[in-house]
C-alpha cells in the first residue's frame, strides 16, 4: 500500500516522508492530508496574504504544491475550506526535527520519560503546542485523536522512530484538550483506542479519555515543610492516619451520588487529622483508575491522580495545605499489577509492551490482572519514574508499596506447575527485586526526605535496609506478623487469652530485624473480618475496653503506628467503600471517648520521646515482665535516647483489676501516671487508683527498685518517671 493510500485508511507509520514541508529544486513544496478540505492556501504564520495555493491530488483529501516566496526555516498556517466553512491552521507536520528531539535521551534517567514523554505543552517559535510522545513499538500505525480533530485518526498520524516511541507536535492543543490514541496492531488491525500510558489528567467513565495538562501553573507554598521533612524519621513520632477518600466522608447533599472533592477534603479531612493528632495521612491510591470497587487498587492512569475528586492542581492544593498543617502525605503506589481494561496498559499496541507474555508470570490470579514485565527495561524505566513523578510533582512525602509480597515471589498464590522458575531454579523473581532496588536507590537520591515503605508479609530478609547494605532498600516495612498475631490475641476470651500469651509478646523477637509500622489497615475491616472493635469479646463495655487496651499497648509498642479511618471512633460496622465512616456514633458517649482516646494517644505519643526516639533500636526498649501469663499482663519500658527519659507500661488483658499490682523499675524516685486506658473520660470503669508512686528499694522483676499501683480491668496504664 502507498503512503497516500496509507493516510486515508490511518495506517501510515511515517507521515513525516510525505507531509510537511519539502526543499525541493523548484522551492519548498508542502503537503498535507485533510479530510472534508475542497481547498487549502498557504500563508505565512500570522499573515493573511496568501502564499499559493495546494493542489488536489489522486488521492482524495492529500493536497501538495510548491510554495514560492516561503523558506524552510518558515513558518507557516493553512487556510482550509470546506463544503461549510473555512478556519486556519498551524500545519502540525512542519514541527518535524522538534517531535523527533523528545525521544533523544530518554532513557537516560528515568524522570526523563515523564518530562518528555505522554503530553508535553511546549512553545516552538511563538507557536503553543502540545507534544505527544507514545511508547507502542510493535504498532503497525498510531494517531493522536481527540476532540480537535474529531476521533478521525486520518487527521494526525504519528512518527515510528528507531526506539519504539511515535511522535508528533499539534499547535493549538492546550490545556485541557481531551485526547486518546488510535493504534493498529503489527497486523494492521484497529485496537481499542488507548489513554495515554503517561496522561497528566483522565476523564471517567464513558470516555475513560487522558486530558493535556500543565504541570507549570501551580504555585507551591510549603517550602518551610519540604525543609523541614529532611529531619531523621526514624526518631521522629510518625502515626498515620489511612484514609479512602472517596469514603472518609460523603456530601451532606445525599440526593446527590458524589464524592466529597479535593478542595472540600482540604476544609474537612486537613483539620480533623490535625486536631486528632495524626503526622502522616496516607491515602488508598490515587491514580486514575476504572472501577470504584477496586478502592484504586486496580490503577490504569500512574500518572493522573484521579478526577472523581478534582483536577491534579486541586490534589496539589490539598497537598499543600497539608503540609501548612504539618501533616505529611503517604500515598499508596501499586507496581505489583494493572487491569485489562479496553482503554488500558494491557497488549497496549497489540503484543505485551507491559506485561509479562507469559500468564504464567504475567496474570494475578488474586486480582485477575496483568503483572508488569520487571525485567524489560522500557517497563522499569515506567514504574520507577512513576515513583519519582508522584513526589516531584505533587510533593508527597512517602510511598507505601503494595503487595511487594507477590512481586518478590514467583511461585506467590499459584500452585505446582502454574509459576516459572527463575534461572537458579528458585522462586524468587531476580527482576522484581532489582526493579526495588533501583527505584528505592532513586527515590532516595532524588528525594532524600522522602520516604518509602513495604507492604511485605513474608520473611523476606532486609526489606528495609539500604541497598548498599544488601537490602532492599526500603526506608521501613509494615509489621504484618505483629498485626496478625496480636488481633489473634486480642480477639480471645479474656478466660484463654493465657494459653495465647506468646502471640502477644512473639513481636520482640524480631521487632528491630526491619524499621517496622505497626498496621491496623483497611485490609483488616473488610471482606468479612469485621471492624477493629467488632474483633473484640465480651459485652459492649468489654469490646470497648478491649480496644481502648490494644490501642494503648500498639502506641507503645516498638514501631511507628498506623490506624485506618473508622479505628479511631470504634465503627462497629465493616467498612464500606459505597458509603461513608458512621460519624453518628459520635453521639454515644462511648465512642465518642474511644476518639478522645485515640486523640490524646497520638499527643501524648507526639510529646513523649521515649515512646517514639528509639523505635529502631534495642535500646529504646526492655521487657519488665512477659512471663506473666497466668494474668495475662505484661509489662515493658519505653526509653528516649541517652535512657533521658523512660515510660512504664502494664497492659492487663483480662477484666480482673489488681488493687497492689508491683512493677519493677530501674530508676528511683517519682513516678507519674501519664494515660490510664480505663478512666471514667474514655468510656472506661474509674477504677480508684492514684497518679503518683514512689519508687521503693524493693527489688522485682530483676530491677533494682519497684512501684506498687492499681491495675484497672482490661487496660494499659503509661507511668513516666519525674
Amino acid at each position: 500500500m502507498v503512503v497516500e493510500q496509507q493516510l486515508a485508511h490511518a495506517r501510515c507509520a511515517q507521515p513525516f516522508s510525505i507531509l510537511g514541508p519539502k526543499q525541493t529544486a523548484k522551492g519548498l513544496k508542502i503537503a498535507v492530508y485533510i479530510p472534508d478540505a475542497v481547498s487549502v492556501t498557504v500563508q505565512g504564520l500570522g499573515k493573511t496574504k496568501n502564499l499559493g495555493r495546494l493542489t488536489l491530488s489522486q488521492e482524495p483529501h492529500l493536497f501538495s504544491g510548491v510554495i514560492k516566496g516561503l523558506s524552510s526555516t518558515q513558518r507557516y498556517q493553512l487556510t482550509v475550506a470546506t463544503s461549510s466553512d473555512e478556519y486556519t491552521v498551524i500545519d502540525p507536520y512542519q514541527f518535524q526535527q522538534e517531535a523527533y528531539h523528545s525521544v533523544h535521551f530518554i532513557d537516560r534517567e528515568p524522570d526523563n520519560l515523564y518530562r518528555q514523554a505522554g503530553a508535553q505543552l511546549v512553545e516552538i517559535d511563538g507557536v503553543s503546542c502540545t507534544h505527544f510522545t507514545v511508547y507502542a513499538p510493535n504498532a503497525s500505525a498510531v494517531s493522536v485523536i481527540g476532540d480537535f480533530n474529531r476521533w478521525d485518526g486520518r487527521c494526525h498520524p504519528m512518527q515510528q522512530t528507531d526506539l519504539g516511541f511515535w511522535v508528533l507536535i499539534i499547535p493549538a492543543i492546550g490545556e485541557g484538550e481531551r485526547y486518546k490514541y488510535q493504534i493498529k496492531d503489527a497486523w494492521g488491525n484497529d485496537l481499542p483506542h488507548k489513554a495515554d500510558p503517561l496522561g497528566f489528567a483522565a476523564e471517567q467513565y464513558p470516555s475513560h479519555a487522558s486530558k493535556v495538562f500543565n504541570h507549570g501553573n501551580y504555585q507551591w507554598q510549603d517550602s518551610r515543610w519540604m525543609v523541614q521533612r529532611q529531619s531523621d524519621k526514624y526518631s521522629q513520632p510518625m502515626s498515620i492516619y489511612e484514609v479512602h477518600l472517596g469514603s472518609w466522608r460523603r456530601p451532606n447533599d445525599t440526593s446527590q451520588q458524589r464524592y466529597l472533592s479535593y478542595r472540600e477534603l482540604t476544609e474537612t479531612l486537613i483539620p480533623y487529622v490535625k486536631e486528632m493528632g495524626y503526622t502522616h495521612l496516607e491515602l488508598l491510591p490515587v491514580s486514575e483508575f476504572p472501577f470504584d470497587g477496586s478502592w484504586g487498587y486496580q490503577p490504569v492512569g500512574l500518572f493522573a491522580p484521579t478526577s472523581r475528586f478534582g483536577s491534579p492542581d486541586e490534589f496539589k492544593y490539598f497537598v499543600d495545605c497539608c503540609h501548612q498543617a504539618d501533616i505529611g502525605v503517604i500515598i499508596d503506589w501499586v507496581p505489583a499489577h494493572f487491569p485489562e481494561d479496553a482503554h488500558g496498559l494491557a497488549r497496549f499496541d497489540g503484543s505485551h509492551v507491559y506485561e509479562y507474555d507469559d500468564p504464567r508470570r504475567g496474570w494475578h490470579p488474586d486480582w485477575n490482572s496483568c503483572i508488569y514485565d520487571f525485567g524489560k527495561d522500557t517497563v522499569r524505566q515506567f514504574l520507577v519514574a512513576n515513583a519519582l513523578f508522584w513526589l516531584d510533582k505533587f510533593h508527597i512525602d512517602g510511598l507505601r508499596v503494595d503487595a511487594v509480597a507477590s512481586m518478590l515471589y514467583l511461585d506467590y498464590s499459584r500452585n505446582e506447575g502454574e509459576w516459572v522458575p527463575n534461572v537458579d531454579g528458585g522462586n524468587e523473581n531476580y527482576e522484581a527485586i532489582s526493579l526495588l532496588k533501583w527505584m528505592n536507590e532513586e527515590v532516595y537520591r532524588h528525594f532524600p526526605g522522602a520516604m518509602t515503605i513495604a507492604e511485605e508479609s513474608t520473611s523476606f530478609p532486609q526489606v528495609s535496609k539500604p541497598v548498599y547494605q544488601g537490602g532492599l532498600g526500603f526506608g521501613f516495612k509494615w509489621n504484618m506478623g505483629w498485626m496478625h498475631d496480636t488481633l489473634h490475641y486480642i480477639s480471645k476470651d479474656p478466660a484463654y487469652r493465657k494459653y495465647h500469651h506468646g502471640e502477644i509478646t512473639f513481636s520482640m523477637v524480631y521487632a528491630f530485624d526491619e524499621n517496622f509500622v505497626l498496621p491496623i489497615s483497611h485490609d483488616e475491616v473488610v471482606h468479612g473480618k469485621g471492624s477493629l472493635i467488632g474483633k473484640m469479646p465480651g459485652d459492649e463495655w468489654q469490646q470497648a475496653a478491649n480496644l481502648r487496651c490494644y490501642a494503648a499497648f500498639m502506641y507503645a509498642h516498638p514501631g511507628k503506628k498506623l490506624n485506618f479511618m473508622g479505628n479511631e471512633i470504634g465503627q462497629f460496622k465493616e467498612w464500606d467503600h459505597d458509603s461513608q465512616i458512621d460519624w453518628s456514633l459520635l453521639n454515644y458517649d462511648k465512642h465518642k471517648a474511644i476518639q478522645t482516646l485515640y486523640r490524646d494517644l497520638n499527643h501524648l505519643y507526639r510529646s513523649v520521646p521515649a515512646l517514639y526516639e528509639q523505635d529502631h533500636h534495642h535500646e529504646g526498649f526492655s521487657w519488665i515482665d512477659h512471663n506473666y501469663a497466668e494474668l495475662s499482663v505484661l509489662s515493658f519500658v519505653r526509653k528516649a535516647k541517652k535512657n533521658k527519659q523512660q515510660v512504664i507500661v502494664v497492659c492487663n488483658f483480662t477484666p480482673t483489676p489488681h488493687n497492689r499490682f508491683r512493677v519493677g523499675v530501674e530508676k528511683r524516685g517519682e513516678y507519674s501516671l501519664i494515660l490510664n486506658t480505663d478512666d471514667s473520660k474514655y468510656w472506661g470503669s474509674g477504677y480508684p487508683m492514684l497518679t503518683q508512686a514512689t519508687a521503693e528499694s524493693v527489688p522485682w522483676n530483676d530491677k533494682p527498685f519497684s512501684i506498687e499501683i492499681a491495675l484497672p480491668p482490661l487496660s494499659t496504664v503509661y507511668w513516666i518517671g519525674i
